[in-house]
């Protein structure tokens, strides 16, 4: 890695873990240590879906147009000022408004350092860039969770308070880092031959980035966002799974991501797209199969455990392959200067199905379990259907990047044995 990609590398691991460190205890924190109620703490919630889905297609154009360095910039200040606003706010108002900026500034943070990775990598080293960025976000977010649950006291107001200003302090710091990166200048929207319209009407007429829109959605709905809401109230009434338990299968998630990415790259990187992505849904098929045996079987409360251990595990390995699969396909699909802008739409598209996905799944899997097994059971299933038909939209090298590195051996060969039949 270069100097440039290694900076950014910092910049999406200490967001990640300002993520962690204090993203877990906003509930606690408006409804209880500020007295603000339940009602108030499930808005909060809300507002950063809601902001992340204001601001994310105004940031993809921002991002051509600007840069992405510019827009991180804006971007890390404005997630300062709500942290550093949101621990000092005492009624339902500011904190409504702080977490606003704050939500609106970790969401245009993701697409802004998505582009920085595009700018500063080859299609050839670009999955292992992505790889080592859902990695160290994965490190992040839980460091950021174990450190910040240590520091909080949800007896003390001020403990809070030091918990986002410490999350305001890094953020302006990440500022100061980033603002030494010399990302090389990837053309501009209005330098571009051909795509001086650089729409959302554009970006709609291109088939496949459309169809991996819908993937997404499917990926993130049946998956993520089901992480904290559905599949835990499930494990909880369904399995009986205690809190503890709850937590050790999370931690299961994590370490499944940390020891596989890497260990599954070379697979991946030599397989075609559309058939890694496939492999992922009856992956996930088989973690929802597992979790219904842990709710709806008969075994014993130990394997019921095991089994809904196993589920988070099953998604971590998933997780672990799509990482260096889905973005750089979105940064492959972007014609020339609009990577900015089609990392914003996939952005865009994550944060629409976490948005619905708790709210679709949470009370599914508290009280119809079966239905919910089979339904999420399905979803995985259509994946790898969507991605089949997405491997039919695809070119040869969109779909395997591996095959241009052989042609280009391949051709360097053909030469080579003409230079010498000449000389012959």
């Amino acid at each position: 890695m270069g100097a440039a990609m290694r900076r950014i590398h910092v910049g999406n691991a200490l967001s990640a873990f300002g993520l962690g460190f204090t993203v877990p205890y906003l509930y606690v924190y408006v409804a209880q240590v500020r007295g603000l109620g339940s009602v108030t703490a499930g808005l909060v919630l809300a507002v950063f879906a809601v902001a992340a889905l204001i601001v994310l297609p105004f940031a993809g154009r921002a991002i051509v147009r600007r840069g992405p360095l510019p827009v991180l910039l804006v971007a890390l200040v404005t997630a300062a000022l709500g942290a550093l606003s949101l621990g000092l706010s005492a009624s339902a108002g500011t904190v409504l408004l702080s977490a606003a900026a704050l939500g609106a500034g970790q969401a245009v943070m993701q697409p802004a350092l998505a582009t920085m990775i595009v700018d500063c990598s080859t299609t050839e080293t670009r999955s292992r860039a992505f790889a080592m960025q859902f990695f160290l976000q994965n490190l992040g977010l839980g460091v950021g969770g174990l450190i910040g649950g240590h520091l909080v006291d949800t007896s003390s107001a001020s403990s809070f308070t030091l918990l986002f200003a410490i999350e305001a302090a890094m953020f302006l710091v990440l500022v100061a880092v980033m603002a030494t990166v010399r990302v090389p200048r990837a053309p501009r929207i209005e330098e571009a031959p051909g795509q001086t319209g650089g729409s959302w009407k554009q970006l709609l007429g291109n088939r496949a980035m459309v169809q991996l829109c819908v993937l997404g959605f499917v990926l993130f709905f049946a998956c993520y966002g089901q992480f904290e809401s559905g599949l835990s109230a499930y494990g909880v009434e369904a399995a009986g799974i205690s809190t503890s338990a709850l937590g050790t299968a999370l931690a299961a998630n994590t370490l499944m991501i940390v020891v596989a990415q890497f260990a599954v790259l070379k697979f991946v990187e030599r397989r075609k797209r559309s058939r890694v992505i496939a492999s992922v849904g009856l992956i996930w098929a088989v973690a929802w199969a597992v979790a219904g045996y842990a709710g709806l079987g008969h075994g014993s409360q130990t394997m019921a455990t095991a089994a809904f251990i196993s589920t988070y595990a099953l998604f971590g390995l998933g997780e672990a392959m799509l990482s260096p699969t889905l973005a750089p396909l979105v940064a492959d699909l972007a014609p020339t200067g609009l990577a900015g802008q089609y990392n914003s739409a996939f952005a865009l598209v994550k944060q629409l199905a976490l948005a619905i996905g708790p709210a679709v799944g949470g009370p599914l899997g508290a009280s119809l379990h079966a239905p919910y097994i089979v339904a999420f059971l399905l979803f995985s299933l259509g994946i790898t259907v969507l991605a089949v038909r997405l491997g039919r939209q695809l070119t040869d090298v969109q779909n395997q990047p591996s095959l241009a590195r052989s042609r280009v051996v391949t051709q360097g060969g053909a030469q080579a044995d003409a230079v010498a039949v000449a000389e012959a």
